[in-house]
């Protein structure tokens, strides 16, 4: 017989530990295989637009299917769906890994983007359900471990993967973790009741998933091909718009619409469904950020790179622990207040950052913003989908996951741009000092080495001019990330309760 997952569940650690498998096999998937893509465009001869497909299939097919979350738990149970999906992405890894070609490989990742989409929101709603209020703090926080485990292991682990036997280790590494998380999910989790009356909003579906697809391509190329100074770019702007019109006008007149607006009735999960946004948008930004700043403009080789950025990780899974005990017992809106403070303070710190700062510097930063990130992303995540419904849980957390998503997408796609255009204005204005009566150029040193009359002179005098706009553009763009950190923290008033504790006013009732 079937039953729902509550606290009364056995073994709470066998699925604990099951749903952490899953978690950290789907986060380090992200991160492990981009180590290894010069590894693959070599090996499968394809250009440097066809690999970058092996990612962006990826984002897309997660991005379109996390929405897909809710409808398919009420239609086929949780634990098949969970169980599904574990088989599914591990599948889709082993496919990659025996790809001939690069249309198989973003194939097969694109199967991955579909299969993996539901293992976070399913494993958020899992611990959240099996846990007493007073023990969801916990068990976020150790599940959030598993997430935050990525971003160091992954570089590391896909770096070692790919010099010491073959880029295609990064997808079979997935078998091992896969298997385990299959045996303990069928032999822990219990059978979940079913909808068959279940029924998909396809309008809805379709067009959510159409202007997602859209946003998620054109945030990708849009760089590259100078957004709306491409055609390509315009049309995916005008897809993308009309997409999400029709989304709209469709969910606020249809009668059972695939995505219902009374969850945003619960003042916690629509504030935390925005919060999430801009948090994704500044600290995966920043993390985009940091790789090409150590090793362009600090010369810091990849692996060195990859010690100086571990900490960071380690801050954050340590203010977890921390976090995770204090949640339930002192005001979530202190705890974020007090992540959100580190955060601006890590990116006030990294807006007066040159290529002479110290490692130990970048190290102890890191840690700092590190720590913030624990203090926000475990927090958010209980106070967002504790106080709705378990039946309505897995939709909710679809969703929360997918604004975080897109969010990521838009602060990388925003940064990068910043930091590209930034750069010619930069370099443009301190080009105009270069001139014949500058008396620095006069200094028999400088006159050696950056004589403008020589071709090797220009070219040392471009190189520096270029690495000083590079240096003005960075800190520009740790102040727009400090801004927008700053922006969000009025909607810490819009929280109310604590979390774990749901009231008559945040319940969302089931439909």
């Amino acid at each position: 017989m079937a039953e729902e997952l509550s606290p009364r569940t056995p073994n709470r650690g066998g699925i604990t530990l099951c749903v952490m498998l899953a978690t950290l096999m789907q986060s380090l998937d992200t991160t492990i295989a981009n180590v290894a893509l010069p590894h693959m465009q070599g090996s499968l001869a394809a250009s440097q637009d066809q690999v970058d497909w092996v990612l962006t299939s990826y984002i897309v097919a997660a991005a379109i299917a996390t929405p897909l979350t809710g409808f398919l738990t009420a239609r086929l149970g949780l634990k098949r769906l969970f169980m599904i999906s574990v088989v599914g992405f591990t599948v889709a890894s082993m496919l990659c890994g025996m790809a001939q070609s690069v249309t198989q490989i973003v194939i097969f990742r694109w199967l991955q983007g579909l299969f993996g989409a539901a293992l976070v929101p399913l494993s958020q709603t899992v611990l959240l359900n099996i846990n007493p209020p007073a023990r969801q703090g916990s068990a976020m926080a150790a599940w959030g471990m598993a997430v935050m485990a990525a971003p160091i292991l992954g570089p590391v682990l896909g770096g070692w993967l790919t010099e010491d036997y073959s880029w295609r280790f990064v997808f079979y590494i997935n078998l091992p973790i896969g298997i385990l998380a299959f045996m303990g999910m069928a032999a822990y989790l219990p059978e979940a009741r079913r909808r068959s009356d279940a029924r998909l909003d396809w309008t809805g579906f379709l067009s959510l998933s159409i202007a997602i697809a859209a946003l998620q391509v054109l945030l990708d190329r849009g760089q590259e091909l100078d957004w709306l100074g491409s055609k390509e770019i315009i049309a995916e702007v005008i897809v993308a718009g009309s997409a999400f019109y029709v989304f709209l006008a469709h969910t606020f007149t249809a009668r059972e619409p695939f995505l219902r607006p009374a969850l945003f009735k619960d003042r916690n999960f629509a504030a935390g469904v925005l919060f999430v946004a801009i948090i994704g948008l500044t600290f995966f930004a920043s993390m985009a950020l940091l790789p090409p700043y150590l090793q362009e403009l600090m010369n810091y080789p990849v692996i060195t790179a990859g010690f100086v950025m571990g900490p960071r990780g380690i801050g954050t899974m340590a203010s977890m622990l921390v976090v995770g005990r204090l949640i339930g017992r002192a005001d979530t809106r202190l705890l974020l207040g007090f992540g959100l403070g580190l955060s601006v303070w890590s990116f006030y710190l990294m807006t007066g950052w040159t290529p002479a700062v110290s490692s130990w510097a970048v190290i102890w930063v890191g840690v700092i913003q590190g720590v913030g990130l624990g203090f926000l992303f475990t927090p958010l995540s209980v106070v967002s989908l504790s106080t709705l419904s378990p039946g309505v849980r897995p939709e909710g957390a679809g969703i929360y996951n997918l604004a975080r998503n897109v969010g990521s997408s838009i602060g990388i796609s925003v940064v990068s741009t910043l930091l590209a255009r930034a750069t010619q204005v930069n370099h443009a204005d301190i080009a105009q000092s270069v001139t014949a009566v500058n008396r620095q150029l006069g200094h028999p040193v400088i006159a050696q080495m950056l004589n403008p009359a020589t071709a090797a002179g220009r070219a040392a005098l471009d190189a520096l001019i270029n690495q000083q706009a590079q240096i003005i553009a960075y800190m520009d763009d740790y102040k727009f990330l400090m801004i927008a950190t700053l922006a969000v923290s009025p909607l810490l008033i819009a929280f109310t309760g604590r979390p774990g504790v749901p009231s008559a006013e945040h319940i969302v009732a089931e439909i």
